[in-house]
Order: C-alpha cells, then sequence, then structure tokens
C-alpha cells in the first residue's frame, strides 16, 4: 500500500515546504504530484497534510507516515549501495590440481590488496573431486581442467600450461631431444592417487600409442621429486611445478612428443561467474599467473602460435 515513492515525496514535501517546490525537487508537476497524494489518502482513508496552509502542515497521521520515511529511505540507501558493491565475506575455493598452490598464494595476496575484506577459505577435504561440492553450493570457486558437461557450472578460461616429463638429471632419456610414448614403455612413471583416465600423460599421450608403462602412486609434490631425483621412476608435471627443482639441477624436464597442453579453469556455478568478488578473484588471478608462471599462456587471448589444448583435459590433483 506505502510504496517507497511515497516516503521519498513526503520527505520531499516537507524538505521544500510547498507542494510547487516540491514537484520541481522530483522532476514532476504540482498537478501530478496532487493528484498521488489525492490517490494516496483516498486508498489510505485518512488526510496527510493540510492543503493551502502556510507554513505546510501535516496531519498526525502524514507526522506517522513521515517519521517512517526517516526511519527506512536512509536503510534502502544502504542496501542499494552494497547491492552495486557487494562485499561478498567469503570465497571458498578447491584445487583440484596439486599445482595450484604453487602460484595461487602469491597471486592471492595481489587480489587481497584489492578485495581485503574478502575471506578466502581453502577447502582440502574435497580435493580430487571438488565439482559436486560445488554444485551442492559447498565451494564458490574450483579450479580444475577437467569440464562436467550439462553440470550447471560455468567454465571460465584461467591459461593454457604445458605438461612436461620430469626426469633425473642422469636418467638415460635426459639425452632425447625428442620424447615418444614408447620411451616410457618401461619406466616407472609416478602419478597422484587418482585414476589413470583422469591424467593428461595418460589420456593424450600414453594411451593413443598402446603404451602401458608400470604406474606408481605419491600423495606429495616434494616426495614425488626427490624419488624422480634418485631415480625411483619419472613424472609429468606442469613446468612451473618443478621449474625451481631444475633450476637447482635436481631434475631435468623434457617436451612429450610435439609438446602437451592442458587448460586451467575456474569452476562456479553457472550465473554467479559475474559476481563482483568472484569475478575479480578470477580475472586476478588468471593475470597473476599470465605474468609469473613460465610456460603458460592466457586461455582468454588466444593467438596464431597458441599450442593446441587438449579438450576437458585434467592437470595432476593433488
Amino acid at each position: 500500500m506505502i510504496e517507497i515513492k511515497h516516503l521519498r515525496t513526503l520527505q520531499a514535501l516537507r524538505n521544500c515546504g510547498s507542494l510547487a517546490a516540491a514537484a520541481a525537487s522530483l522532476h514532476q508537476t504540482q498537478s501530478a504530484l496532487s493528484h498521488q497524494f489525492s490517490d494516496l489518502e483516498q486508498r489510505l482513508g485518512f488526510r496527510l497534510f493540510v492543503r493551502k496552509s502556510q507554513p505546510l502542515r501535516f496531519t498526525p497521521q502524514g507526522e506517522v507516515l513521515l517519521h517512517l520515511a526517516e526511519q527506512v529511505l536512509p536503510q534502502i540507501t544502504r542496501a542499494l549501495q552494497a547491492c552495486q558493491e557487494p562485499q561478498q565475506a567469503r570465497l571458498r575455493i578447491a584445487i583440484e590440481c596439486h599445482s595450484c598452490i604453487q602460484w595461487l598464494a602469491p597471486a592471492l595476496a595481489h587480489f587481497r590488496a584489492s578485495w581485503p575484506h574478502v575471506e578466502v577459505d581453502f577447502k582440502s577435504g574435497v580435493t580430487f573431486d571438488p565439482q559436486p561440492s560445488l554444485q551442492q553450493g559447498e565451494l564458490d570457486i574450483v579450479l580444475t581442467s577437467d569440464i562436467l558437461p550439462r553440470s550447471g557450472l560455468h567454465y571460465s578460461p584461467m591459461f593454457d600450461y604445458e605438461v612436461r616429463l620430469v626426469l633425473a638429471t642422469d636418467h638415460p632419456l635426459a639425452e632425447r631431444r625428442h620424447i615418444t610414448p614408447e620411451d616410457l614403455a618401461s619406466e616407472t612413471l609416478l602419478i597422484y592417487p587418482v585414476q589413470r583416465q583422469r591424467l593428461d600423460i595418460w589420456r593424450h599421450f600414453l594411451l593413443p600409442a598402446g603404451v602401458s608403462p608400470q604406474l606408481k602412486s605419491v600423495d606429495n609434490t616434494l616426495l614425488l621429486v626427490q624419488m624422480v631425483a634418485a631415480k625411483m621412476g619419472i613424472a609429468a608435471l606442469p613446468h612451473w611445478v618443478v621449474e625451481s627443482f631444475e633450476r637447482q639441477g635436481l631434475v631435468v624436464t623434457k617436451t612429450l612428443g610435439d609438446g602437451l597442453w592442458s587448460r586451467l579453469y575456474a569452476a562456479v556455478r553457472d550465473g554467479e561467474q559475474r559476481q563482483p568478488a568472484v569475478d575479480a578473484f578470477i580475472r586476478s588471478a588468471r593475470q597473476h599467473a599470465c605474468d609469473h608462471l613460465p610456460l603458460v599462456r592466457n586461455a582468454e587471448r588466444p593467438s596464431a602460435d597458441a599450442p593446441t589444448v587438449k579438450p576437458g583435459s585434467l592437470t595432476l590433483p593433488q
């Protein structure tokens, strides 16, 4: 019955002191404003102010509604401002890939500089299969290379990255210029504890060639690299994961075939990708990664010489 415009009109009438002045401040004609008050008073069943009084005088009922306007309108203004600049208090993020944390920590610091009010909460209990939790509303963002069709999720491309073969410095394959699937047939491939069908090197390098090396699960990145350095096996990892170890001379990396590339996405529930905090986090993390990680390319800006990326491929989980 009482609308926001009525409360604002009452305030304008009180502040301006006359119908003519109030109509001008509201960019209406005096006749239109008078009709609006007459219609409202008829619906309410009482007068709001005394016509032709000098100075303009409100009835007791009008004073009650004026008091209501003083209470409600500032709250509405603050709420609308909050809607224009949403202050999402927390982002719950799961990392489906082990390597993200290598660059996500500094990327997070960059994000927090612009969004200090947003608390970022990393969820580790759903590390290997977090997308169902995202669908159920338990998470806000999942960093993944796996696209689930008809999932109700939106996947924002982050960047493309090269998966490289990791070897001990004195491994016989370290001298090879080109690595073929057959070169790995007699090797022990160290992998994270996930199904092999989810691994880039299995789906897009070994399986098409019919090569099936021995697999050994290792659930810790540092241990995995140390085992490679000790010639206890080989691994396939994004380059930035082992870049520091390679610079130290602990391991070497080689291109797999003509290059094995994958794409990382930020998955959110469809429709929530435009929420300011979510959008800002995705943009900030993407830019930071593209500016600081070796052998990555911005997936939003494909170029003519961009690598071929395997659709729906998955970076190795933590």
